[in-house]
């Protein structure tokens, strides 16, 4: 019974800890909007970044990511010693499922989400510091070279299972975690992987935010 309510605890706090919608959190602070109005909608760091710039955006994923990190430490907490390894590992892998769940239907915001990439991310790297790097590395040329941040997590995902395999081979609960994990975020992207087909995705830019567009149409609007 102690290890079930363990178990229980270790996917209720992960999953409500990876609820916090920050997106939402930290522009209805400093602008008061809502981001789910503005841009793609998404409550992301993506579309943060689109809609308000640099700064927010990337204050908005580290966030993000703090969830995922979040949730695996708070499943090690509750892991029972009498597990061992694998026992921890399997919990730790809890925590981050239910993290990355929790960003994704969130109940603070009508159980809808972000798609889970940057949430994934800090659990990653929490559970798997050896793949972090890897999965960076290949992100970041794929933005660098098509301007798809979309596309960028796409192509982390389909490769996150074959990575974790590759770097730890003996861990099955990390090669399962992956396998969900990936297939979760790009379930999440199938209407970005329709645009992006068709040509009509959105491309990342760091010198002009839709913001500073949506002002300028008020105040001539008001002229």
């Amino acid at each position: 019974m102690e290890d079930a309510l363990r178990l229980a605890g270790a996917a209720i706090g992960a999953y409500l800890v990876g609820s916090i919608p920050w997106a939402v959190i930290v522009v209805r602070i400093f602008w008061q909007q809502d981001i789910r109005s503005l841009g793609s909608g998404n409550t992301g760091a993506t579309n943060v970044l689109r809609v308000f710039g640099t700064a927010p955006g990337v204050a908005v994923l580290m966030l993000d990511a703090g969830k995922g990190a979040a949730g695996v430490w708070l499943a090690s907490l509750l892991a029972p010693v009498a597990w061992g390894a694998d026992g921890l590992d399997w919990f730790r892998v809890i925590g981050a499922t239910a993290a990355i769940a929790g960003h994704a239907l969130s109940p603070f915001i009508g159980f809808k989400g972000g798609k889970g990439v940057a949430t994934a991310a800090g659990a990653i790297t929490m559970l798997a510091p050896k793949v972090m790097p890897i999965l960076l590395v290949v992100f970041v040329a794929v933005v660098a070279v098509w301007k798809h941040v979309s596309l960028g997590s796409i192509v982390i995902a389909s490769i996150f299972p074959g990575v974790c395999w590759w770097m730890y081979p003996d861990r099955h609960a990390l090669l399962a975690y992956s396998i969900l994990a990936a297939g979760l975020v790009i379930w999440r992207h199938r209407s970005n992987m329709g645009r992006i087909w068709r040509g009509e995705e959105s491309k990342i830019t760091f010198r002009r935010r839709v913001w500073d567009d949506i002002r300028s149409r008020d105040v001539d609007g008001g002229a």
